[in-house]
C-alpha cells in the first residue's frame, strides 16, 4: 500500500513510529507537510499538489493535523477524500472532535457521562453559568485549547468569576465545567482503534497541577479499566465518527465522565506506559479497511 500522512514534523515520535510500522509491513508511507499542500479545486478532477507536483496513487491518508492548523488541514484532507483516498479519520469527524462545545452537545445527546457543563455568550451571565456548574471550584476551558493549554481552575467564586469575565470581555469563547474533585489530578486515556479498546493508561499531573497532560510534566502508568469505562470510550469514538481516538475520562462518584476525545492522539506516552505496539495496530487497521472511494462523507459537510 501507498500511504500519505499529513503531518508537519516528521521527527515527532508518533509520526516516526507510524512510518516504521508501515514500512515493517512492506508499505510505503510519505510524510507530507500539510501547509505545503496546494489544492486544485476543479470539478470532477480535484487534486492535491505538493511542492508543485500532483499527489497520485495513495491508498490511504493518515491525518495528523495540529490544532493550530485545523481549518487548512481539514481542507487538504477533504481534497484527498474527494479524490477517493481512504482517510484513517474523516474530515467531518475530526472537525466535530476539535469543537469542544459541539462534541459535548453530541455526547449529551447520546446520553454519555459528562461533567456538568455551561456555556454563555454574555459576560453578565457569569453568576448563572457558575450556578449551573455547581459553584466553585470550576474548570474553565478555552474552546480552542489543547494539551492542557487554556484550562484554568477557578478554585474560589471570586477567582472563577474574574477569569470568566476576563475571557468573555476579550471575546474568547469558553466552557465552564464542574470540578471532579474525586478524580484528583488523574485521568484515564483510553485508545480506541476500529471500535475496540487497544490500550489504556492513567495520567497523573505534576505536583501542584490539576491537569494531567504528559506534555505538562505529568506521568503515566498502565491501568485496567472497568467495563463501563470501556463502553463509554467506545461509544464516544463512535458518535464522533472516529476510527482512531484517544478518549480522556475522569473517574467520578457517578461513573466515568468524558473530558475530551482526541482525533490525533500521541503514541509516545501510551506505548511507553503499556509496552504495546499501538502504531502497528493502527497500520493493521488501515490494511484491513482502506478501500478507494469508501469515505462516508466524501469530503462533504
Amino acid at each position: 500500500m501507498k500511504i500519505a500522512m499529513l503531518a508537519r514534523n516528521p521527527k515527532l515520535y508518533s509520526h516516526r513510529r507510524l512510518k516504521e510500522a508501515a514500512e515493517e509491513r512492506g508499505h510505503e508511507l510519505d510524510i507530507i507537510n500539510t501547509l505545503r499542500c496546494t489544492m486544485n479545486i476543479t470539478s470532477h478532477r480535484p487534486t492535491v499538489l505538493y511542492n508543485g507536483e500532483t499527489l497520485k496513487g495513495y491508498d490511504a491518508v493518515i491525518p495528523r493535523i495540529g490544532a493550530s492548523i485545523t481549518h487548512y488541514g481539514l481542507a487538504v484532507l477533504r481534497q484527498f477524500e474527494m479524490g477517493g483516498v481512504w482517510p484513517l479519520n474523516e474530515s467531518v469527524a475530526i472537525g466535530r472532535s476539535r469543537d469542544k462545545l459541539r462534541s459535548m452537545q453530541i455526547f449529551a445527546k447520546h446520553g454519555l457521562g459528562l461533567p456538568v457543563t455551561a456555556f454563555a455568550h454574555d459576560p453578565k451571565q457569569t453568576d448563572e453559568v457558575m450556578k449551573i456548574a455547581g459553584g466553585a471550584p470550576v474548570v474553565i476551558k478555552l474552546l480552542e485549547g489543547t494539551q492542557g493549554i487554556g484550562v484554568v481552575l477557578g478554585d474560589t467564586e471570586r477567582s472563577a468569576k474574574s477569569v470568566i469575565e476576563a475571557f468573555r470581555g476579550a471575546n474568547v469563547n469558553i466552557l465552564v465545567q464542574e470540578f471532579i474533585k474525586e478524580a484528583g489530578s488523574s485521568d484515564i486515556r483510553v485508545f480506541v482503534v476500529g471500535g475496540k479498546v487497544v490500550a489504556s493508561m492513567m495520567r497523573t499531573g505534576a505536583e501542584g497541577d490539576f491537569r494531567s497532560n504528559l506534555h505538562r510534566g505529568g506521568t503515566a502508568k498502565t491501568i485496567k479499566i472497568t467495563p463501563e469505562e470501556r463502553s463509554t470510550a467506545i461509544r464516544a469514538a463512535k458518535v464522533m465518527g472516529l476510527n482512531v481516538a484517544g478518549v480522556d475520562l475522569l473517574r467520578s462518584n457517578h461513573g466515568p465522565v468524558i473530558m475530551e476525545v482526541n482525533s490525533s492522539p500521541g503514541l509516545e506516552g501510551l506505548e511507553n506506559a503499556t509496552g504495546k505496539d499501538v502504531a502497528g495496530i493502527i497500520i493493521d487497521f488501515i490494511e484491513k479497511n482502506a478501500k478507494a472511494g469508501s469515505t462516508k462523507t466524501k469530503g462533504k459537510g
